[in-house]
């Protein structure tokens, strides 16, 4: 039985996979389950049995959510106080640059208004912000709750620079 399990939970997460990559393609709202089956390699009734479109963008929503909260976690664990702040940038570049469809895929949802999207998206900016703000808070960064703003600012910044092809959008440091 654990064979069965372990092995749905692939499958989930390949549809998971399969769905970032076709929403942030060609986006969600024209994107179709069955794309994401056939990018998935299985059948497209396979899909149902997991998700609908909707509950499959939040799942993908929420990879992408914990992608930067794991990263950020890494960074705490490893980075000296004075470089909190750079190690997050770095860490968020990286993201940016192996899996910038889930990037796309959140600037995507940022407007779309389905309430279960919406929520998905505030609680994972929610807990992004409260995971920088306190990792400040405990470095001593001084108005810990104006940086993380600014921070997260520039982050937004960032999607838009790379979703637009403008690094000249970008501060230089």
């Amino acid at each position: 039985m654990a064979k069965g399990i372990s092995s749905s939970a692939s499958r989930r997460a390949d549809i998971v996979s399969a769905a970032i990559e076709v929403f942030a393609e060609i986006g969600y709202f024209r994107a179709t389950t069955a794309q994401v089956a056939e990018r998935a390699s299985i059948s497209q009734p396979y899909v149902y049995r997991f998700f609908t479109k909707e509950s499959l963008l939040v799942a993908a929503l929420d990879v992408s959510h914990q992608r930067i909260l794991e990263a950020f976690q890494r960074v705490v664990e490893s980075a000296a106080p004075e470089q909190l702040e750079t190690g997050f940038i770095r860490a968020y570049e990286e993201i940016m640059g192996s899996h910038r469809n889930e990037i796309l895929l959140q600037m995507q949802a940022q407007t779309i208004q389905d309430a279960s999207i919406r929520n998905a998206m505030q609680q994972g900016m929610s807990q992004i912000k409260q995971f920088v703000q306190q990792a400040f808070e405990r470095a001593g960064i001084a108005d810990a709750d104006a940086r993380t703003s600014d921070f997260l600012a520039r982050g937004m910044l960032c999607n838009v620079a790379m979703a637009m092809d403008m690094p000249d959008l970008l501060l230089k440091r």
